[in-house]
């Protein structure tokens, strides 16, 4: 199984058509069936369903791209990295960040870096602590922003110097929002909006025996899809303070948990990483300026 083949596989992924992958590729039609058909022998699964003017995806064939994905992310990582080696002053480094105000903190350091470090290219992914660990384990990002307690055994961390305050965004019409905070009496019942992680990790330990008179009506990876919800009067938001406009004009307000509630927000690095020069440099940049 060759990266070559990878990368044949998924452009007809992509396309769902052979000729015109085969063109992207700059292969013939023969070529790139006889390609692919080797690699389904490889398998012994058939990863593809042909028609007449399209190809789809078996369950095997979406399997298989999620790891090719992967495959191809890492390899060209490799190469850009040994690429930078002897570049002391540019190269890429790889972010994966869950939500949080405190992101600008981190682009602020960025920004002050890249004064000093022009050729400093950076990449951003987003997603929650299971999608952004997975892709620092596997070497696809260098750094990690996580909204709940790193792994010591297995990371480098440090810690952002606030922490996140949460609370419930609701329409500032409601009779909620006239309260100055939400004790968990008064989300009795209520359709709510969370993060699973949020609900699994800072809500269940937030409300204790309560949880199951709490109803999660549905789950979003990102707050403002979920606000979105709450405008059109579907549920109420549990969320971060900062990260939903709540301005007079939006419509929308925020009151915070009673008793507080706070997560703490944590840079992390696998331990043994050996970075390239530049994201070396900007690991001491965030230890000096960003975080304690």
């Amino acid at each position: 199984m060759e990266l070559r083949t990878m990368r044949y596989f998924l452009a007809v992924a992509r396309e769902e058509n052979m000729t015109r992958a085969a063109q992207l590729l700059h292969v013939t039609q023969p070529t790139l069936s006889k390609q692919l058909k080797a690699l389904e022998d490889e398998l012994g699964k058939k990863l593809f369903t042909r028609h007449s003017f399209s190809i789809q995806l078996t369950e095997e064939g979406v399997l298989l791209r999620k790891r090719a994905e992967d495959l191809i992310k890492i390899a060209d990582k490799i190469t850009t990295e040994f690429l930078a080696l002897d570049d002391v002053l540019g190269g890429d480094v790889y972010f994966g960040l869950a939500e949080s105000y405190q992101i600008r903190c981190l682009a602020a350091t960025i920004r002050r870096f890249k004064e000093s470090y022009p050729d400093l290219h950076y990449h951003i992914t987003s997603g929650d602590t299971e999608q952004v660990t997975e892709k620092l384990d596997k070497g696809i990002i260098d750094f990690a922003v996580l909204a709940q307690e790193p792994n010591t055994a297995k990371y480098h961390y440090l810690t952002f110097p606030h922490a996140d305050l949460w609370g419930v965004v609701m329409p500032e019409n409601c009779p909620l929002a006239e309260k100055e905070a939400i004790c968990v009496d008064d989300l009795f019942g209520l359709p709510l909006f969370c993060s699973e992680q949020g609900w699994s990790n800072d809500i269940s330990k937030w409300c204790g025996n309560s949880m199951d008179k709490l109803h999660l009506e549905g789950s979003f990876r990102l707050s403002y899809n979920g606000s979105l919800f709450v405008k059109e009067g579907l549920g109420y938001l549990l969320t971060f303070e900062h990260l939903i406009d709540t301005n007079p004009e939006s419509g929308l307000v925020f009151r915070p948990l009673t008793p507080k509630l706070e997560t703490k927000i944590y840079l992390i690095w696998k331990k043994y990483q050996i970075f390239t020069p530049i994201a070396e440099r900007l690991l001491e940049k965030l230890k000096s300026e960003l975080l304690e």
